[in-house]
């Protein structure tokens, strides 16, 4: 196998609290950086081991939650190319090139951590062995997302031949190392290994606000979307357990709650990443545009969850669980000339000042990596894939009394009925309308359609695709279930057009292209049709 350098392409460098800049580090041998030496300077490396740069915004403008608005209207570069599944060339903090190389630099922390904790004489106490766990668990999500972002999805059928990514097991050592790719199959391999070494020994007192860092019940949430992926539905039923505990709906946010709050952006999307809320397992700061692109903003509405898309497939369609104004927490819809975008008020817009009296600075926010939410429709989906429908069934009655005021109640019976009375998305002569239900494709075995299973997987993916809208899980459960999406450019009136492209099950524009100068430094680029 083809043998690649990934230093350059991954910008690999320490936090600057504890370690010389980006450009010093690239310039001397990495024994002349600082030791880490105690247990206080490990646990404050640790702070640095999480991504800075956001995998969302690319995720949720690749998958079905966009469509092409005011086709006059000049948007940046950037979503032109994520939104048509080009390759992208275009370089800002939400590019696939600093998801790369900022994933990679939260995993080369980890591993700086774990070799600190090695010459310390290993995890022999408290603070080292939760330590430990929080660098494995870092150094396996940092992978965990790189997979699903530039590979094809995890596939027991086809993972283990294709492309994966360099998985990085130690700190650098000499300027020029060389790594093999090696294939998706492989990656799951080694992530399994580190969560399954991190569990036992996971712990919250290293920190005064755990909620930032990987805690037992965020470890529990990761490992149970890890194995829903891993298409392990029995180990993420048995995670989903342990993160939720005995009473779940105790976990879940509180929409009826936050409903009753000042209608308020700002005062909506903050409660929303409130680390006091117990919905709320681990949140994350990136710098990001994802707050500006999705929400109240006029900024990067090109491509936009118009009043369509809404009305047709996601929280404003009519659905077994009842109608729009049965939400809580209901999308809030804008429009104006040439624009049209129907959002939730969930990620707060902050601003990072580097230079007040210029008023120059970056653009920042802070997301929930990991919801109680999320975690207990991940047990559900596991469920159903297991045939435990009325078990499935139970979770998603959850979801639906914490979201909703309709008192409605789901049974297998009920949600077959329902989606068997509606027609597929693109069943229409031309093949641009849309439903609630879009065929699935999924690399795994699931009963025919119109079958209690495959309609219960209708119903929780679209649950899913509500609770974690703009975060850009859905783009994930794209991949896994071989969704077939269309591009549509919406007429002045906000309707369908025409299509001017379709993203196929197999297609390899599933598996996020490399960046120009993370292929120019040697690595493989993802194959594309010709």
């Amino acid at each position: 196998m083809k043998k690649i350098n990934i230093l350059s392409a991954s910008a690999i460098a320490l936090s600057m609290t504890v370690f010389a800049s980006c450009d010093d580090f690239l310039d001397v041998m990495p024994d002349n950086r600082a030791e880490i030496d105690t247990e206080d300077k490990v646990i404050q490396l640790l702070t640095a081991a999480y991504p800075t740069n956001d995998y969302c915004v690319v995720a949720e403008f690749s998958s079905d939650d966009v469509d092409e608005y005011n086709n006059t209207y000049v948007d940046s570069r950037f979503f032109t190319q994520v939104y048509e599944w080009q390759d992208v060339t275009e370089t800002n903090n939400s590019s696939p090139e600093r998801v790369w190389g900022s994933a990679y630099e939260a995993i080369s922390t980890a591993n700086h951590a774990l070799e600190a904790i090695e010459n310390l004489g290993g995890a022999t106490t408290e603070k080292l062995r939760q330590a430990k766990a929080e660098a494995l668990l870092c150094r396996a999500y940092g992978h965990f997302i790189l997979v699903n972002m530039f590979c094809m999805n995890y596939n027991s059928a086809t993972s283990g031949t294709d492309l994966g990514i360099t998985y990085m097991e130690a700190p650098e050592t000499t300027l020029d190392p060389e790594y093999s790719r090696g294939t998706v199959a492989e990656v799951y391999q080694k992530i399994e290994r580190d969560i399954e070494e991190a569990l036992p020994i996971m712990g919250d007192v290293n920190y005064s606000v755990p909620k930032y860092h990987f805690n037992p019940t965020a470890a529990y949430a990761f490992a149970a979307r890890f194995y829903l992926y891993y298409e392990k539905w029995d180990k993420c039923v048995k995670m989903a357990d342990k993160c939720l505990g005995a009473a779940p709906a105790k976990m879940l946010r509180n929409y009826s709650e936050i409903a009753a709050m000042t209608s308020n952006f700002s005062a909506y999307s903050n409660e929303y990443i409130n680390a006091l809320q117990p919905c709320n397992l681990l949140l994350m700061t990136a710098y990001s545009t994802l707050a500006r692109s999705f929400g109240p903003f006029t900024t990067n509405k090109k491509y936009a969850h118009g009043n369509y898309l809404a009305s047709n497939e996601t929280a404003k369609a009519t659905n077994v669980w009842g109608a729009n104004t049965d939400f809580y927490m209901q999308m809030k819809s804008y429009s104006g000339t040439n624009r049209e975008y129907n959002i939730y008020w969930r990620i707060p817009d902050l601003f990072e000042y580097t230079d007040p009296v210029a008023g120059t600075g970056y653009r920042r926010i802070v997301y929930p990596a990991f919801t109680a939410d999320e975690c207990l429709l991940n047990r559900a989906e596991a469920n159903i894939m297991l045939k435990n429908f009325d078990a499935a069934a139970e979770d998603m009655n959850l979801w639906v009394k914490n979201q909703m005021k309709s008192g409605k109640t789901l049974d297998p019976q009920k949600i077959t009925d329902f989606y068997n009375s509606v027609d597929y998305s693109y069943s229409d002569l031309e093949g641009k309308e849309s439903t609630v239900k879009k065929h699935l494709n999924p690399g795994f075995a699931i009963d025919a359609e119109g079958s209690t299973q495959e309609c219960m997987l209708q119903c929780v993916l679209g649950m899913r695709r509500i609770e974690c809208m703009p975060i850009g899980l859905r783009w994930f459960d794209i991949k896994r279930y071989g969704i077939e999406i269309r591009r549509r450019q919406m007429t002045a009136s906000g309707i369908p057009d025409k299509v001017t492209d379709i993203l196929t099950k197999d297609d390899p524009r599933r598996a996020i292209q490399l960046s120009p100068k993370v292929i120019a430094s040697g690595v493989i680029p993802n194959p594309r049709n010709k």
